[in-house]
C-alpha cells in the first residue's frame, strides 16, 4: 500500500510578506518577561540562608 504525497503550501507575494511581518513582530515580543522581582526575592532568601 502506498502513502499519498501531501502538497506543501508555498507562500507568495502579499501573503508571504504578511507572514514574515507577523514573525518579526512575535520575535520582538518574545523577551518581554521581566523576572527582576523574582530575582530580588531569591537573592534575599539566599542572603538570609547565607548561601
Amino acid at each position: 500500500m502506498t502513502i499519498a504525497i501531501k502538497f506543501i503550501p508555498v507562500l507568495k507575494s502579499e501573503v508571504a510578506k504578511s507572514f514574515e511581518d507577523r514573525i518579526c513582530g512575535n520575535t520582538a515580543k518574545k523577551s518581554t518577561v521581566d523576572f527582576s522581582k523574582q530575582a530580588h526575592v531569591a537573592s534575599k532568601i539566599l542572603a538570609k540562608a547565607k548561601l
